[in-house]
């Protein structure tokens, strides 16, 4: 692969996840510069000529303990304005995990609709390309953007670990709520495909009313089965706890979960330990910081994307195609 227009930068505060994929790719993230003023203020530049170069900037959109997702998108908007004012040839942000992206239509009157504001906001200041995963209404993000918005998913990641381990059990693939049906379908499709055998899928039914979830009911015969709860984040984890404690006393026999974003908010932990749920898969798209020590290896395994974005960049640099990446 020709390395010479293609420029790789990941933000502070993806660094760690930026390094990941430039060792996938084999090459050094560029340098650049952060500062922090006394007003709370704050600037990035890159520190290398990026004119006519094909620019990648990696930073994951979640808030975490001293920095918002709103601080983290204007760090990113303000870096690619920088970015195409120095001249680069094309800029694509990649974002592993994509702020706002769940509040993509009205609920209420009057309501944002906050993934299209976001969308508005890259094209702004000139970003060419939007790399994200598995966002929660694909539909609605592709509607957003006017520039290329792509989108990766984690289930290739998903399918290899479970088939890998469940070679011959009796599997139900499960969506925690009606809304989740396709996903759970497709990922149904994908592991049956891969096992070679018939997998079955079922749903839970979810009401949401004022902030409160309620319905236990299960869409699906899950006695004596593995059952597979597939969703695209976890966020408090309770309509996980919920949908394994209803398949446990459903008659069956063990329940995984896995989700491509692990936002683990802090009552997280005790909805994640719940006897009735044996195993959780995660990607490291969001660094697993509100968890105890304790449940990750044991409960919680977080699967590494980085490779994954890695041979998107590679595949978009050279004008490949992402749609054989998406294939299993």
């Amino acid at each position: 692969m020709n390395h010479d227009h293609l420029c790789l930068f990941a933000l502070d505060a993806s660094r760690a996840y930026g390094e990941r994929v430039a060792s996938a790719l084999e090459v050094e993230l560029a340098s650049h510069e952060e500062r922090e003023f006394e007003d709370g203020e704050h600037k990035a530049r890159p520190l290398e000529n990026v004119r006519g170069r094909d620019v990648y900037v990696i930073h994951s959109l979640h808030g975490e303990p001293g920095m918002s997702a709103n601080d983290k998108l204007v760090r990113l908007l303000f870096f690619i304005g920088a970015l195409k004012d120095a001249s680069a040839a094309r800029v694509t942000a990649i974002c592993p995990y994509l702020a706002y992206s769940r509040k993509d239509r009205r609920t209420q009157p009057r309501d944002p609709v906050s993934s299209r504001y976001v969308a508005q906001l890259f094209e702004a200041v000139g970003t060419d390309r939007v790399v994200t995963l598995d966002v929660h209404n694909l539909a609605a993000y592709q509607n957003a953007f006017r520039i290329p918005a792509e989108h990766l998913e984690a289930r290739g990641l998903f399918v290899a670990w479970f088939a890998a381990r469940l070679r011959d059990e009796a599997i139900v693939v499960m969506s925690p709520d009606i809304g989740g049906i396709k996903r759970a379908e497709v990922f149904r499709d994908s592991l049956a495909r891969t096992l070679g055998r018939p997998v079955a899928v079922a749903f839970m039914e979810k009401r949401r009313s004022g902030g409160v979830v309620s319905g236990e009911a299960v869409v699906g015969d899950v006695a004596g089965s593995t059952i597979l709860i597939i969703d695209d984040l976890i966020s408090s984890g309770a309509t996980l706890a919920r949908a394994a404690a209803a398949c446990k006393a459903l008659g069956a026999k063990r329940v995984l979960a896995a989700a491509s974003h692990g936002l683990f908010a802090e009552a997280a932990a005790e909805a994640l330990a719940h006897p009735a749920l044996e195993k959780v898969l995660v990607t490291d798209s969001i660094p697993l910081l509100r968890l105890p020590p304790a449940l990750l290896g044991s409960r919680v395994e977080v699967l590494d994307s980085a490779p994954l974005f890695a041979e998107a960049i590679r595949r978009l640099h050279s004008d490949g195609s992402l749609a054989e990446l998406l294939q299993d």
